[in-house]
Parts: structure tokens; C-alpha cells; sequence
């Protein structure tokens, strides 16, 4: 069907040097398969003589192209291909893409500076603006292996109030030559497989960041609602698309098909307007709207149909057979019906919710494209949490991501390596974090204790630690900043990571028994310090609270065992502004490891036991520990919350009201009975 097109034009870097090789190669292969054909034709006896350079084929470049060229193409065909139009539309990422720049400098992207006087669609601004702020953007054009242009061609219908005019003299209706072309309702007969891509088409409106989640809160059984099939869009009532359009007025029974049309297209729509013409509205995203998407597209690509199975939430029709579809609808069970809304929710918000997420996949599927040998598989793109927090990068082996534990069968680690943040000098044996260090090592569950050492004073000798009965290491941070406590350091070789902070409270039952919940739910933050936010409609800002409530909605990583991936995600996904924002402050590190470990898992985390005091009291005053009795502390969290909220776009965080408890916890039965009796007593 007709929609409006939008596109933005992707080029790879080097194109000239791209179209040198590139016909250099098929011309040395033109020549070669030549020289086969003709050793098939000597004899034994009368060899060809032999000359030192091979002889210059008398055939267009473009012609080389098909070595069975003059076997398959009309006279017409072969004129076409010579013109410009046809350039480039063979083009494949082997043929037309520069892979030494992306192989030199990883994957970079960079945009050409907008001229004076040239105008940018709001829409267009988005997406730039969703570039610029990504981790493959470069400011350096050297250091790029992918280039977008500034010109605004997204919106080409002139009547569009997004139509950007007067872009110079360029003909853009649209040599694209070697570039790839990232456009919205692309004709398959035109798209290049593996090379272009097709994004989805948004209105001006559509949220640059964040998005709002779908409306599916509740699995509704039987998933059937009052309206079976739905539609409310432009008939095009003359052009491309117009016949099956105007067909939709033959289903619609104004009962539990509702198709409703508007006429207002094109300037001259009033003269071809009839009873048929509905009211003009835009609805809900249909994703958004968890509605099946019931997909007549004879001939269109669908959006990001190179990574997404569209069969698994969408039901895919022939417009041919437009009028058998409401009865085809009409026979889904109801179980696929929910499977099918329920992956819609997925895909909207993984994919499309925003600006910044289409433009995110679509330069996820490019990397992909580049780097074969680590892309993402059908099962990430198709699954939760999706494409984009999965960094393909981190491993090649599912099972060493924790969402997919239940899927493959795999087993939580059975160990953790504990990480205590070390920020003041060792002077006492009777300090907190010896102490700790000594409860820690006697877990069964614990591998090794690593010590980060982000304190100004030289590292202790070795004599100063205790003797405990697992590896310890010390190890400095880098650059002593409060991010180094997430960097994904080598040394940790187990899946689970408990995270403490040097003034931590606990027992080695406290810490077994976390260890064990953590085991049932490993994409979670599992601990003891629970905090929450909320909405201060007043100041109209997010706050931060520490009230013990009956719900929370963070755990502190001063007290918590969480999957080491989230270390690799917070230093490689996370922007640089927000941890410098981190650093600077020396606070809020543990509030941004919760937002992060939320928008990924669409999950709360999860609180154990009803401990309140986690932290040792007698730290001093002056230390750098005790940065809690700070009066500006409390309100440094409060900015920080709306600084990671306007990153993300929305509020990842989740409210919980769930606390787990040992079984028998304050029971009245005998002390024997319960496996972790001692912490009723702390």
C-alpha cells in the first residue's frame, strides 16, 4: 500500500575507493573465467601461447557485472543498466561497502555538519540529534567507517508540512548510487537486500527518547475484545494502493469490523470524495495498542525485516484475498492471539517506542552486517530483552547472558566473586572492611574476594589483610573514580558478583542466603539496602527517598549480587556524560546501575530479609566512607535521578512490594528447624 516516504541516506565510508575495487575485482574475474573457457578449448598438442598480462575485456564496466550478461538481458534491460538510475542497485555490503575503516577504528559513525541555510525537519533533527548522542558517533570523519548526510530527505511528499524544499539542485527522486538507504514503506522490487534497510514511518510527534511502554499490563484470558479488526487510515483514492483501499469499505460491518477511512490526500481529494470517506484521526501505534498487526503488504519490506520474525506477532496476509481476511482472523485460537499481543509489546518497546531506537536498530543491523563473526542471532533479535542490550561483543555464547538461562537450560554460577569499594586508608585491624572480608571469605558460595583499592593513600602490604580461606585480590582502580567499581575487570571469573561497599554489615549467613535467592533470579539486583522513588508533582521532578516504606524500588550495590554482564553493559552502553556526571559527584553510581539493570529487565529488583542497618557506624566523620552524613548528599541523588531519567527517556524504575525471607523467618517453631536461624538474631 501507498504511504508517505521517508528516508535518510547512509553512506559507507570510501565510496570512491570502494568502486575502484570493487570493478578491479570483476574485472580480474571476468578475465579469469574467460581464460577457464578458453583452456577447455586447447588441445595438448597446441598450447596457447602465454602473455604476461591478461587482456582488457571491450565490455562496459556495468556489463561485467554478470558474466552471463548477454545470455539473460534484454536490449532494453541493457540499455537501463547503463543509465544512472540503475547504479548502484546491485550493490551488496561485499561489493559496495569499505571494511578496512571499520576494521581499523571499530564501528563509528559520523554526520556531515549541516551548511548555512539548509533546513531540517523537526523529525529529521531527531534523528541526527539520536546519533550524535550514541556510542558510535565520532566527531572525527577519520575515525568513521559510516556517514549520514545532513540533508533533510526523510519526508519527500511535497505536501507534507515536514517537506524540506530548495535542497539546491539535487535531483533527489533518487540516484542513491553505493549508498545504502534507510526508508520507510520500500518497495521489495527496489530494496537491496542485506544492504538497505527498512524502518518503520513515524509521525512528527513520535517521542525522541524513552517512548511510552505498551498498554498490555495484564494478560487478559480469553484475549478477545470488542473489536476484531480495526483500521483507520487514508484511502488513496486514486494512484498506487487506491483498489485494495477502497476495498476495505466492503468488510467494515460497523459491529466487529471497523474500518474507517479518510479522503483527505492530495490536493484535489474533495473532487473524488463519496459517502465512504470517514472522520480524519490518527489512533495509537498499533503495536503500542498491543493490537495484532494484521499486515497486507504485497511487494513492501517490512521494518527491520532482516532481524525481526514478524510471523510470530503479526498475522500476514495477500491483499488479493483482502475479503477472506476477517474470517481468517476469526479462526485464531486464542493462545496464539495472546502470544501474538504479547510479542507486539516486545518489539514496541525494544524497537520502535522511540526516535532513538529506530535509529539504534538500524545501526545495530549495520554492525552486524560488518562484524559476521559476533553478529546477533534470530533468538536475541526475537527475544527479551532484544538487540540493543545484548552487546554481541561481550560473548558469542548465549548462556553467559543471564536472560537466557531459562531457554538454554543453563544453571546459574554456583560461586560469586565478591567486590569490596575500598576508599580509605587501612590504619586499624579493627576496621569494618577487614571485618567483612572475614565474613565474606567463610561463604560457601564464594570464589575469590577482589579488593578495589579507589583510596589516595599507596596499597597495604599484603601482611595487613587477614588470612581467609579464599584468594583475596587487591587491585587499584582506574583513574580512582567511583565508576571503576563497575568496570568489567578480568579477575572476576564467576557470573555472580557481590558488591559491597567497605563499610557493609554482614554475616555469612546473610550473604549465603542472598547468594541462594540471587540463583532463582540472575538477571536481577539481588540485596539488603532497599530505596525508591516517586513523582514530586509539586516541584514536578522525580525524588529520591530512604523512608522504610512497604515498597522500594532500588536495591544499593553497596549490599547486593547481581550478574557480572552489567558491569560490561555499564561501561560500554551507558554514555559518557552520565558516569562522568558520576565521578564528578563521587555519588549516584549505585542509583544508575538501577536504572539500568530495570530498562534492560522491565523488572524491579529484589529486596531479602526486613534488615534495615547495613552500614557500620563507627566510620569517621572526616572519611571519604562517610559520605551519607554529607548534606549535600541527599540532594546530589535527588539531581541525579532526573538526569538518568531524562537519558533514558522514562522512568525504568519499578515498583516492588516483595520481600524474601528464609523459610520459618520469625516463625514460632524451634530454632533447629530453620537453616538460616542467625539472622533472627541480627
Amino acid at each position: 500500500m501507498q504511504a508517505k516516504k521517508r528516508y535518510f541516506i547512509v553512506l559507507s565510508a570510501g565510496a570512491c575507493l570502494v568502486l575502484l575495487f570493487y570493478f578491479g575485482g570483476l574485472q580480474v574475474r571476468a578475465t579469469r573465467n574467460q581464460s577457464r573457457r578458453e583452456d577447455r578449448l586447447r588441445s595438448p598438442e597446441q598450447p596457447w601461447p602465454h602473455f604476461s598480462d591478461n587482456l582488457q575485456s571491450f565490455l562496459p564496466r556495468e556489463q561485467l557485472a554478470n558474466e552471463d550478461y548477454n545470455m539473460h538481458l534484454s536490449p532494453r534491460q541493457k540499455r537501463d543498466a547503463n543509465t544512472s538510475l540503475y547504479k548502484g542497485k546491485k550493490c551488496r555490503m561485499e561489493s559496495c561497502f569499505d571494511f578496512s575503516l571499520c576494521q581499523r577504528s571499530g564501528f563509528k559513525v559520523y554526520v556531515y555538519p549541516q551548511q548555512k541555510g539548509e533546513k531540517i525537519s523537526e523529525s529529521y533533527q531527531n534523528i541526527l540529534s539520536a546519533i550524535e548522542g550514541s556510542r558510535f558517533y565520532t566527531s572525527d570523519p577519520s575515525q568513521a567507517c559510516l556517514f549520514v548526510l545532513s540533508l533533510d530527505t526523510l519526508d519527500r511528499d511535497q505536501l507534507s508540512p515536514q517537506y524540506v524544499h530548495n535542497l539546491k539542485s539535487k535531483d533527489l527522486g533518487f540516484d542513491i548510487g553505493q549508498a545504502m538507504l534507510a526508508k520507510a514503506s520500500i518497495g521489495a522490487e527496489n530494496f537491496r537486500p542485506h544492504f538497505d534497510v527498512s524502518i518503520p514511518l513515524f509521525s512528527k510527534d513520535h517521542p525522541r527518547t524513552g517512548g511510552e511502554r505498551g498498554f498490555l499490563k495484564y494478560n487478559t484470558i480469553p484475549p478477545f475484545r470488542k473489536y476484531m479488526l480495526v483500521f483507520k487510515g487514508k484511502r488513496y483514492l486514486t494512484g498506487i494502493g487506491s483498489d485494495t483501499r477502497n476495498a476495505l469499505y466492503h468488510v467494515h460491518n460497523a459491529e466487529d469490523v471497523v474500518l474507517l477511512t479518510t479522503c483527505k490526500h492530495g490536493k484535489d481529494w474533495q473532487k473524488h470524495k463519496d459517502g465512504r470517506c470517514g472522520p480524519e484521526g490518527a489512533g495509537l501505534p498499533c503495536l503500542a495498542a498491543a493490537c495484532v498487526p494484521v499486515m497486507l503488504s504485497n511487494g513492501w519490506e517490512l521494518p527491520f525485516s532482516e532481524v525481526i520474525d514478524w510471523n510470530t506477532a503479526a498475522v500476514i496476509g495477500d491483499e488479493r484475498l483482502l475479503l477472506q481476511i476477517p474470517s481468517t482472523v476469526r479462526s485464531i485460537h486464542q493462545d496464539k492471539i495472546l502470544a501474538l499481543r504479547q510479542q507486539t509489546q516486545f518489539l514496541w518497546e525494544a524497537y520502535f517506542s522511540s526516535v532513538e531506537k529506530i535509529v539504534l536498530t538500524t545501526l545495530e543491523i549495520i554492525q552486524d552486517r560488518i562484524f559476521k563473526h559476533i553478529s546477533r542471532n534470530s533468538l536475541i533479535w526475537n527475544r527479551h530483552p532484544g538487540g540493543l542490550f545484548v552487546l554481541p561483543q561481550y560473548s558469542a555464547y548465549l548462556g553467559d547472558f543471564p536472560f537466557y538461562f531459562a531457554a538454554l537450560g543453563v544453571k546459574p554460577s554456583s560461586r560469586f566473586t565478591a567486590v569490596i569499594h575500598a576508599v580509605t586508608p587501612l590504619i586499624s585491624q579493627s576496621q569494618p572492611i577487614l571485618k567483612l572480608l572475614v565474613a565474606v571469605s567463610k561463604s560457601q558460595y564464594c570464589a575469590q574476594i577482589i579488593v578495589l583499592w579507589n583510596c589516595d593513600k599507596p596499597l597495604p602490604a599484603k601482611h595487613r589483610w587477614p588470612a581467609t580461606p579464599v584468594p583475596v585480590v587487591v587491585i587499584e582502580g582506574e583513574n580512582k573514580v567511583m565508576s571503576s567499581r563497575f568496570q568489567p575487570y578480568d579477575t572476576i571469573v564467576t557470573d555472580a558478583i557481590l558488591s559491597l561497599d567497605e563499610d557493609t554489615v554482614l554475616s555469612t549467613t546473610e550473604v549465603d542466603f542472598a547468594f541462594t535467592v540471587w540463583q532463582s533470579f540472575p538477571e536481577r539486583i539481588v540485596g539488603y539496602p532497599a530505596r525508591s522513588h516517586f513523582w514530586d508533582s509539586n516541584k514536578e521532578r522525580w525524588g529520591y527517598t530512604s523512608k522504610w516504606t512497604n515498597d522500594y524500588s532500588m536495591v544499593l550495590t553497596g549490599a547486593a549480587i547481581y550478574h557480572r554482564y552489567y558491569h560490561y553493559l555499564y561501561t560500554n552502553y551507558l554514555p559518557v556524560s552520565l558516569k562522568n556526571m558520576v565521578d564528578q559527584l563521587a555519588n549516584c553510581e549505585d542509583i544508575l546501575m538501577n536504572f539500568l539493570v530495570s530498562a534492560v529487565t522491565k523488572l524491579p529488583p529484589i529486596k531479602v530479609t526486613q534488615k534495615k542497618q547495613y552500614k557500620e557506624t563507627m566510620m569517621g566523620q572526616s572519611s571519604r566512607a562517610s559520605r551519607w552524613a554529607d548534606p549535600d548528599h541527599f540532594a546530589q541523588r535527588q539531581t541525579c535521578m532526573n538526569k538518568f531519567a531524562s537519558w533514558f527517556g522514562t522512568m525504568p524504575l519499578i515498583h516492588s512490594q516483595m520481600r524474601l525471607d528464609p523459610i520459618l523467618f520469625k516463625d514460632q517453631v524451634s530454632i533447629l528447624r530453620k537453616k538460616y536461624r542467625d539472622i533472627e538474631r541480627l
